[in-house]
This record gives structure tokens, C-alpha cells and sequence, in this order.
């Protein structure tokens, strides 16, 4: 509630004095009440802050049909103006931290980071409402080849190549394009609500975060774990870099396998083998042909010499090994170790040279002899028609590759060994291995941990080198005219190195710094400890918030970022960087597949957001299992921007039947309503007890699942509770008491558990639909602070076990009766007769819930009578049995014409029989069961038996009904 105008507080103003005057921000009018009333409520409007009822923010669910979506926006914007997202200290609860991972600055919000952002957002809403200082520190990646490259695209159509710039202009072009274009992706992420932090937003090019990669880079160098050297890389030829194994997509696409004649030197023309090859350009570089030892078509041939076509008679030896397939093409393997992952491993196990036939740029050099100058698949067409000019070429088959691509532009990736920069990995995934092992880090779910296991046991040494210009540049300086690898300095700054050099070398030397820059994970990888200030601040202040409580991240790069940042996190700060991983999955269209332009099946969150809300998106995507794929459908969306809706109209249903907030006596006897005490619980009506007690049943469920990170289980338990419990049943329930009891007392009471139920819902479900429940929240009189900043719920409140049991009770009679009415069909608004049967301890708390039952039965009042006995025309009744011990009595009179109910049954039944005699006719022909297809004749047996029990069910039913007229007779 807000004070509209703030001269009426003043203690100088009259009205105050005498006559107290308020203005209500839910319905705009004045209030009187008297000065005892104003003393006391005071304290509780006094404790608000007046955002807390900004009514140009919120809607009341009384004014408005449904939830407006555009309100989201406006909900934010209040949520961040007031403060609510920055930590709070003052709780003295160990403080709750979750980094963001970083999308790339060029990004736009797609169905995976609208995953990664509820499910964070969950965690933190969540422990915020907990008591604890609860930090969400987000930040946007500088994603060198994709920044790098969307500039040189932007400039290319402006007829402006990369180098024409140079370096220093060329990045100036990207801080431009970066202020202009880089906070698209945050402001995206706002939209899903995400309660960052956004005062300590970070970039991974942010001076803070910059000189934290240098000091890494330094240090790691320091102990002997970065070198440089030369070594297969996956070589991206349009972008001129080295890309990670993450950054190569690979695709199933159409190609051809070429088979290629190797005469065996000094052999006859009839003495050669064939080989199998889907890249005959690097021939040029073999330096082996292998085949398996147990081979016996090539046994004579190992130790031989092979002539490489179209080399001139280079010769390369004939060898054996196990890594060959016999099975694959000829059998007969041609080795390239410098241009084929497997065959440069192969390579250095038994000491082959390396030959490298390509330049940078993808065309061949001069190791290729004529060819040199060529793309490398214009060389291909080429040498393909030389080999058929000269009888070498044997034939060439389609064949299914498997093409590796550079996820940013696209291009065919190439395996090429290059001189670049690498970190010893064995002995930080060492550490890595052991934090996991020993208990300090809990992978989620449980099944990642081998896969984390497997890939750090067998790791292999780290590329950090990009042959960029955007990024964070390496700090390594190399002495004008000395030997690049022999001679360098690795330092903080260039004056640092400078000082080196000269220490050296002498006052005369010159440095020039490596144009390389670190690859874009080196800098995500120190990414939890670096946003939090290390190295610069104090040890003291840095672990304030460190260890960070959970990482939350797709398991698809679960090696290629979340190993990393354990490693470097206990390299560098002696710990590990958070104490849980949480994986989850991929989204998926309704069918399972991956969501991708080619199918045309990518959904827009922005689109869905428009359509469906956040709220709706949000509780869609959190209902997965952690680790597992979701598959998205249009289905369950609308699915939960009904349940929006149903919120907000219980939400209205509520606020229509308080107390209006001018009945201040009424509300101080509402808000005195506790429910924390045994006895409290006592003193209930049974659907009151019933509905408090299962709502302190899921405050300890859902807390328990939230904690164990069990999102999917904490929305469907919400969902249920709602839906079935307080919904369909306390909410139907609660009308006997409003509008029928005509007691005031028993009205007070139902309101006060409506608003106590209503209120602990939103609660629990704020982390997963923060919009709406907000502004449900702000609609409820007398709210002390926002929701978001609300208090979670206690566990361990009391609960009525026997209460629980008594109403289940009730409900399956309910149910019994309602599944009568609709198996008669009888007429919506009748109301009908009925006798409640069972011992006299279950008649004393079901009778004196007559007024519930007759609303939800749709019974007649008057005429509901209850006894342990039978009645006397129970022959004329439809018995039902609720469950063990209660039973009740329909007069089939009050239900059903009978006479005319026989009449219709009569034919029915006969349309009935015609419809199965057929259907057994058939059946009882061999020439349809014997010719007809097996799926035809069994569907026509399943139609019979379908149509034999339906038959069976009307005829009982109808000799029930003749029976009754009998009797009645």
C-alpha cells in the first residue's frame, strides 16, 4: 500500500491528528477509520516501501480480464530500480553465487539461452527469497572469430578489407561496433527476467577481467605449462586461425571416395595397390602407405617402397599396423600426418616425417609441384583428371562424408600443423580429477561425472593460440633479429618486457609483441574467479563470494568450459570455483529433433515470449530433467499460458471476496489468522484443515526438491497442488462458506485461508513465473515488500494427517456421485436427492461438511439425509460406494425419467446387438479371417469385444431401470 500523498504522514497535519486519512492504491478513494484502528495498522503500512504498491506498474487482477504480458517489462525495470537484485548483507546466511556463462557479445537470444536463464534465475530467486546474499554476476563473452568475423563482414560491404585498416584501426572498428550492437543479447535476457546483478556486468575484454588473463598466462609460463610448438590443429583457411575442436561442427554430406593405383617400386606393372582416399589433394604429403599385418592380400609387400602418383617417383615405405581396417575401401591405407588427426598420431608413434602440402590460405604449396597455387579442391578435380590421363586412377564411388565445418563461417575445416601456443593440461586435470573424486565438486546429474572422468584421464594439451586481431593478445615479446622460438619474454606489460629485454640484451634492443591472441575459452575459463576481482583485490574480499555455490550450463561443453574453469580455479586460487555443476540438456522441436534454419524449426523465445508470456516459457522450460533433452511444443505452452490464466483468475476470485480494504476491523482480524500452531490447525473446519495441511506437506516437498536442484519436480508438484488441490476443490469448496453460510465468523475464516494459501503459492512458485506472481502479490492488501524479496516459507509447519484422510474421504464421495450424474446424465442444474450411509464417526465430520458437499454434488440441500443404515427405497436408488465404510444412495426418480430412460436404452440396445452381429459375422467367415490383411481382422476382433462390453454394461443398466419400475409398480 502507498501513502498518495506523503503531506498527509506529516505529524504537523491536522487530518492526521484528528481524523486519519489514507488513500487506498487499490481502489482510489479515501478512507476513514478511527484513530485506535490507525495506530494499530500503521505499523504494518509503515514497515512498506512505497514502490512496494506502485500502481503504475502493477494491475489488479480485479481490473483487468488476464495477465498483460507488456507489464513484464515495466515489473523489471521496478525490480531494478529498487535494488532487489544486488546482494543483501545483512542477513549474515552464507551467501548464494552463480555465474553466468557469458553468451557471445554478437549473440541473440535463441531456446538454449532462454534454458540456461530460468534455470539460474530459479536458483537465485529462489535463495534470495531464502535469507541468503545472493549474487548473480552476468556478463557478455568478446567471442573473437565470431566478432572478428561479423566485422570484416560489415566492412567488406563497405569495400574495406581487414588489413587496409590495420590492426589498431581495425579494432577500433570492433569497440564501435561493440557499443553500437553488444548489449543486444543482455537486454534480451532481461526479458526473461533474469535477476542479475547488472551493476557488476562484465566483458570478457573489461580491463579487470584482460589483466587476469595476462597474470594467468604469465603464471601458468612461470611453472613450464605453456609452450609453444608445432602440432596438428584444426586450421580454419577463410578466417586464417586455428579454431577449437568446439568451434568444428561436423555434417553428413554427399562426397566421393577416390581409388588411386601405388606401383610398388622395382615390382612389375601388375605389382601396385589400391587405395581409398576422400581427399586425394594430400597425396603430396604422403610419407607412408600402411596396411594390417594380418592382411594376407599385402603381406608380400611390407617393407617395400611405394611410388606416390604424380610426384615424380617419390618413394615412401610399405608398413604394417593394427590401426589399419582391413574392411574400409581396399585395406590399404595412404598416411598423411599433415593433414589427418589420426594419421599425425600415428606418425609420431613410429617416427614418420611430416610432410605439410598447403598453405594457410588453403591452396597448395610448392610441395605439390605443378599444382602449387591451387585451391585445394580445384587441385582435386585437377589430379583427379591427370590420375585417369594416366591409368593411375581406378575408379571413384559416392560416398557419405563426414565433413568438419567452422561453426562461424562455415567453411570446410582442414587438419594442419601450425606453430602455436599450448597448455600442459595432465597435471591441472590431475587436481581436477581429484576435486570431483573427493566430494568438493557434485556433477549434476550423476552420469556426467564419468563422461568428465573419461575426457580429463585421457586429456590432451590445450591450443590457446588464435591467429586473430580481436581478443586478448598474448603476452609474449620476441628481440628484433633473433630466432622467434628460441628467443622471447613473457610479461605483464610491454614496459615489463621492455625492462627484461634490456636487462638482456642491453639498452639498443627492440621487442615486437606475438600477433596472436588467446584463444576466447582461455578467458571464460577464469571466468568465476575473475568477475569476482582476482588477482586484484584482497584474498579477504575475493572469497567473500568465492567458491561460487553452482555452475548451471548446457552439457555440451561440460570439457570444453566447465573443466577448464575447475582446473585454472584451483590452479589460481587454491579451490575449487564452485561446489555444484548443473547440466542440462538441449531443446528440441515436438518431434525430438535439433532446432536448426535447415528445417525451418527454430522457435523465438522473443515470439513465444509475445504469445505465450515469460511466465508460460519459463515454467515450460524448467519442467526437464536435468542433463535430458526437452522437447518444445506449441502444446505445452498453451498448456501453461492457461495455467497463467487460472492463476490470475484465482487471484481475482480471492480479491473479490476479501474484505474491502475499508473494513479495517475485518482485515486486523484477517491478518491476526495464524497458522503455525498444532492447535491452530485443530480449531478448522475440515476442508480448511484439509487444504492448510497439504499446503505445509508441499512447502517441505518443494523446498527439499529445490535444494537437491530438482526444478522439473518442484513445477509439477506446484502445478498439481494448485490445480487439483486449491483450484478444483478448496477454491469450490470456500463458496459454501462465502456466499452460503450467511455466518460471518465462517466467512473470516475461509478468506483467511484463501489469502494464507493463495500467498505461500506465490511464493513457491515466484522463481519459476517471477512476472505474474509479482503482480498477484502487489494486488493482495497490506503486503510488507515486494515478492521477490519476500521470505520463503518455514518448513516443518503442522500438519493434520487424519484431517487429510477425513476430506479424502469426502472428495471420493463427491466424486462418486459426480461420476453418477454424468453416467445418467443428468441435467447440469438439477439438483438431486441422496442418502449418506457409514458408521457414526465418519457421519459426525462428513455431515457436517452437508453445505460443501451439496455445492459440489450439485445435491439438494434439503433433502440430503445421513444414517448408518440403508434407506428404505435403496432398491430404487443407484448405490455407490465412496471407499471403505461410505456409502450413499441416489434416487434414480431424481435423476432420470425412467420410463423414458427404458424406452431409449430399449433402442438403444437393439442398434447395438445389430452393430455386433455384424461384427461377428464377419468374424465367423473364413474367407475374411483367412484373406484379409492380420491388421484388419484383428482391428474388427477389438471392435467386437469393445461393442460386446458396451452391450453388456447397457443391458445391466436397463434391467436395473426395469426393475425400478416394478418395484415402483
Amino acid at each position: 500500500m502507498a501513502f498518495s500523498n506523503p503531506s498527509l504522514l506529516s505529524s504537523s497535519c491536522s487530518v492526521y491528528r484528528l481524523n486519519p486519512l489514507l488513500i487506498s492504491s487499490k481502489r482510489h478513494r479515501c478512507i476513514t477509520f478511527s484513530h485506535s484502528h490507525f495506530i494499530r495498522l500503521t505499523r504494518r503500512f509503515f514497515s512498506t516501501t512505497v514502490a512496494a504498491a506502485d500502481t503504475s506498474v502493477f494491475t489488479s487482477p480485479e481490473v483487468a480480464k488476464s495477465f498483460d504480458f507488456t507489464a513484464e517489462e515495466r515489473i523489471y525495470k521496478w525490480w531494478e530500480s529498487q535494488g532487489y537484485f544486488k546482494p543483501n548483507y545483512d542477513t549474515g546466511s552464507d551467501p548464494f553465487v552463480i555465474s553466468m556463462p557469458p553468451p557471445n557479445v554478437t549473440g541473440s537470444l535463441h531456446m538454449g539461452h532462454a534454458m540456461f536463464v530460468t534455470l539460474e534465475d530459479i536458483m537465485v530467486r529462489y535463495h534470495r527469497m531464502k535469507g541468503r546474499p545472493t549474487l548473480w554476476l552476468p556478463g557478455t563473452d568478446h567471442a573473437g572469430i565470431a566478432t572478428q568475423l561479423v566485422v570484416e563482414r560489415m566492412l567488406g560491404a563497405e569495400g574495406i578489407k581487414r588489413v587496409d585498416l590495420g590492426r589498431d584501426g581495425f579494432t577500433k572498428r570492433v569497440w564501435e561496433w561493440k557499443e553500437k550492437y553488444g548489449g543486444t543479447i543482455t537486454n534480451q535476457i532481461r526479458r526473461l527476467g533474469a535477476s542479475c546483478d547488472w551493476t557488476r556486468e562484465h566483458f570478457t575484454l573489461d580491463a579487470q577481467l584482460s589483466r587476469a588473463v595476462v597474470e594467468a598466462f604469465v603464471r601458468l609460463h612461470e611453472k613450464g605449462l605453456i609452450y609453444q610448438g608445432s602440432y596438428m590443429v584444426n586450421w580454419s583457411p577463410n578466417l586464417q586461425t586455428a579454431v577449437s575442436d568446439l568451434e568444428v561442427e561436423y555434417s553428413e554430406e554427399p562426397g566421393a571416395l577416390y581409388y588411386i593405383k601405388y606401383r610398388v617400386a622395382g615390382g612389375s606393372r601388375s605389382d601396385f595397390l589400391t587405395i581409398a582416399t576422400t581427399r586425394p589433394e594430400t597425396l603430396f604429403g604422403d610419407t607412408a602407405i600402411a596396411v594390417n599385418p594380418e592382411d594376407e592380400r599385402y603381406s608380400k609387400y611390407i617393407g617395400k617402397q611405394a611410388i606416390v602418383p604424380m610426384t615424380h617417383g617419390r618413394h615412401v615405405p610399405i608398413i604394417s599396423d593394427k590401426y589399419v581396417d582391413k574392411d574400409f575401401g581396399t585395406g590399404v591405407l595412404k598416411i598423411s600426418p599433415g593433414h589427418d588427426h589420426n594419421d599425425y598420431l600415428l606418425a609420431q608413434k613410429l617416427g614418420l616425417p611430416i610432410l605439410t602440402v598447403m598453405n594457410k590460405d588453403g591452396t597448395l604449396n610448392e610441395v605439390a609441384g605443378l599444382y602449387c597455387g591451387l585451391d585445394r579442391f580445384e587441385a582435386r578435380k585437377k589430379l583427379w583428371s591427370d590420375l585417369e590421363e594416366t591409368g593411375l586412377a581406378v575408379k571413384k564411388e559416392a560416398h557419405t562424408l563426414r565433413v568438419p565445418r567452422s561453426q562461424r563461417g562455415g567453411e570446410i575445416i582442414e587438419p594442419l600443423v601450425s606453430k602455436q601456443w599450448f597448455v600442459t593440461m595432465e597435471p591441472l586435470a590431475e587436481k581436477a580429477l581429484q576435486a570431483v573424486d573427493k566430494g568438493e565438486i557434485t556433477i549434476m546429474p550423476e552420469r556426467f561425472e564419468k563422461i568428465y572422468n573419461h575426457w580429463l584421464s585421457n586429456i590432451k594439451d590445450w591450443c590457446i593460440s588464435r591467429q586473430l586481431w580481436w581478443g586478448h593478445r598474448i603476452p609474449v615479446w620476441y628481440i628484433v633479429g633473433k630466432d622467434c622460438e628460441e628467443e622471447y619474454i613473457v610479461a605483464r606489460s610491454t614496459e615489463e618486457a621492455l625492462e627484461k629485454a634490456r636487462e638482456k640484451y642491453g639498452k639498443n634492443v627492440e621487442i615486437y609483441q606475438d600477433p596472436d591472441v588467446l584463444d576466447t575459452w582461455f578467458s571464460s575459463a577464469l571466468w568465476p574467479f575473475s568477475t569476482l576481482g582476482w588477482p586484484d583485490v584482497s584474498a579477504e574480499d575475493f572469497k567473500q563470494f568465492y567458491p561460487t555455490s553452482v555452475l548451471e550450463t548446457g552439457h555440451d561443453i561440460l570439457f570444453f568450459w566447465v573443466a577448464r574453469m575447475v582446473m585454472m580455479g584451483i590452479e589460481f586460487t587454491g579451490t575449487v570455483p564452485f561446489s555444484n555443476i548443473y547440466l542440462h540438456g538441449l531443446i528440441r522441436d515436438s518431434q525430438g529433433r535439433k532446432m536448426s534454419k535447415t528445417l525451418g524449426n527454430v522457435i523465438d523465445p522473443l515470439d513465444t515470449i509475445k504469445e505465450y508470456g515469460t511466465d508460460a516459457l519459463r515454467f515450460t522450460l524448467s519442467l526437464g530433467t536435468a542433463g535430458q533433452d526437452l522437447n518444445l511444443s506449441t502444446e505445452r505452452l498453451t498448456s501453461n499460458k492457461a495455467f497463467t490464466n487460472k492463476l490470475w483468475n484465482a487471484g481475482k476470485f480471492l480479491l473479490q471476496n476479501l474484505p474491502s480494504q475499508s473494513d479495517l476491523s475485518a482485515w486486523e482480524a484477517l491478518l491476526a489468522f495464524k497458522f503455525d500452531k498444532e492447535e491452530s490447525l485443530l480449531k478448522l473446519p475440515l476442508p480448511e484443515c484439509w487444504v492448510v495441511s497439504k499446503l505445509h506437506m508441499l512447502i517441505d516437498t518443494v523446498t527439499t526438491s529445490y535444494d537437491k536442484f530438482f526444478f522439473g519436480d518442484v513445477g509439477r508438484e506446484i502445478y498439481d497442488f494448485f490445480w487439483a488441490d486449491f483450484a478444483d476443490w478448496y477454491i469450490e469448496a470456500s463458496k459454501a462458506r462465502l456466499y452460503q453460510s450467511g455466518s460471518h465468523s465462517v466467512a473470516s475464516v475461509s478468506q483467511a485461508v484463501l489469502l494464507y494459501v493463495f500467498e505461500n503459492i506465490l511464493k513457491l512458485l515466484h522463481p519459476f513465473m517471477p512476472f505474474v506472481t509479482e503482480e498477484l502479490w502487489q494486488a493482495l492488501p497490506y503486503r510488507e515488500q515486494a515478492l521477490i524479496v519476500t521470505a520463503w516459507p518455514p518448513m516443518s509447519l503442522p500438519r493434520q494427517a487424519e484431517s487429510v484422510k477425513k476430506f479424502d474421504n469426502l472428495q471420493a464421495l463427491i466424486r462418486a456421485i459426480r461420476n453418477a450424474r454424468a453416467e445418467y446424465s443428468v441435467e447440469p442444474g438439477r439438483r438431486i436427492s441422496a442418502s449418506v450411509v457409514a458408521n457414526s464417526e465418519v457421519l459426525q465430520y462428513i455431515s457436517k461438511e452437508k453445505e460443501v458437499m451439496a455445492l459440489l454434488s450439485k445435491l439438494d440441500l434439503q433433502n440430503i439425509t445421513f444414517a448408518e443404515s440403508p434407506p428404505g427405497d435403496a432398491n430404487q436408488s443407484v448405490h455407490l460406494v465412496a471407499s471403505e465404510g461410505l456409502e450413499a444412495y441416489l434416487p434414480l426418480a431424481d435423476m432420470v425419467d425412467i420410463s423414458a430412460e427404458v424406452q431409449r436404452l430399449s433402442k438403444r440396445l437393439a442398434k447395438m446387438q445389430t452393430e455386433y452381429d455384424g461384427l461377428m459375422a464377419r468374424l465367423s467367415s473364413p474367407s475374411f479371417t483367412e484373406k484379409a490383411p492380420e491388421e484388419i481382422v484383428r482391428g474388427v476382433r477389438e471392435k467386437a469385444a469393445e461393442a460386446e462390453e458396451k452391450l453388456t454394461l447397457t443391458r445391466n443398466r436397463l434391467a436395473f431401470l426395469q426393475s425400478t419400475v416394478l418395484v415402483s409398480n
